[in-house]
């Protein structure tokens, strides 16, 4: 049996307001924003699936609906244009979205922070692991950055980090950095996580991005925590839920993703960028798109 057909589901956050997008994202939940012909986070759902991930809740808020709609069946209507139109090819490809995974969305309650959509998720994961990851991160890799994350909890067991090797001093102001022995190449037994401490201070230059792969004794800790967590203050996981359990003596693990390209879609700058790189490798309109930049550049236009 193949390593990544033992973690069969995933818990993507969704509910954010996403006002670094305002005024666009008034109305548009800013996890729909295109990347060429595709929401970010489609690439998400399609990087979890092929990662072997087959039941996908979705936490979302009252201004979300949209990415319920695109995940569910294609309308009577659409299909009716599209098969007049000839359009067959695209019918098919825009069908294909809801069968990627089953579905379920979830509203969030509780404190704003990280561990909130984990609890509100709980009764749905049950006594599994699971992935959990961001709506707005994406992290190419090859392999997928999923697969490894779950072929190495296969070999340790344990929570699993991915991880950016970090160069810079605005990255190391930017991440949360890793601290732990290495167990292996770019594999860490965590000691801690030291929040944006600058490259002077970090303990390592492994950043952590891109989601967790958590286990379900997650849960205990976060019951443990809400009784603390007062009306105005913050429920992160990493402060409520991994350090406890680090002091715990629970082995939690960072990895250094092979192969990986790390893309912050909800910084409106890094966006932009992204949509760019995509854009330069999309297979149809890549090249055009491309020739396009060279021209535009020659032109005097940078």
């Amino acid at each position: 049996m193949d390593n990544s057909e033992t973690v069969k589901k995933a818990v993507i956050a969704a509910a954010g307001f996403g006002t670094r997008f305002l005024p666009q994202t008034k109305a548009m939940p800013k996890e729909m924003l295109p990347l060429v012909d595709k929401p970010i986070i489609q690439y998400i759902v399609e990087e979890l699936v092929d990662a072997g991930i087959e039941d996908i809740v979705i936490v979302t808020g009252y201004h979300k609906r949209s990415i319920e709609d695109h995940f569910d069946y294609i309308s009577a209507d659409l299909v009716e244009n599209l098969k007049q139109g000839g359009k067959r090819d695209l019918l098919e490809k825009t069908k294909r979205i809801s069968d990627l995974a089953n579905f379920a969305y979830i509203r969030q309650k509780g404190p704003y922070g990280s561990a909130t959509p984990v609890m509100n998720a709980a009764h749905l994961i049950g006594n599994e692991p699971f992935i959990y990851t961001f709506a707005d991160d994406l992290v190419p890799a090859k392999p997928n950055r999923f697969k490894q994350m779950i072929d190495l909890h296969n070999d340790l067991g344990g929570p699993i980090l991915p991880c950016i090797r970090v160069k810079d001093e605005e990255q190391y102001k930017r991440y949360g950095i890793l601290a732990g022995d290495e167990v292996s190449g770019g594999i860490v037994r965590m000691s801690g996580l030291v929040e944006k401490p600058g490259k002077e201070n970090a303990p390592s230059d492994l950043a952590s991005v891109g989601g967790y792969l958590l286990t379900p004794d997650v849960f205990e800790y976060i019951d443990r925590a809400i009784p603390t967590i007062g009306d105005n203050k913050e429920f992160y996981l990493t402060t409520y839920v991994l350090e406890p359990m680090i002091r715990d003596g629970k082995p939690l693990f960072g990895c250094a993703l092979n192969n990986s390209r790390y893309y912050d879609t909800g910084n409106k700058l890094e966006y932009l960028k992204t949509v760019v790189e995509f854009a330069v490798a999309h297979p149809e309109l890549g090249p055009q798109f491309k020739t396009y930049l060279e021209s535009w550049y020659k032109k005097g236009n940078l």
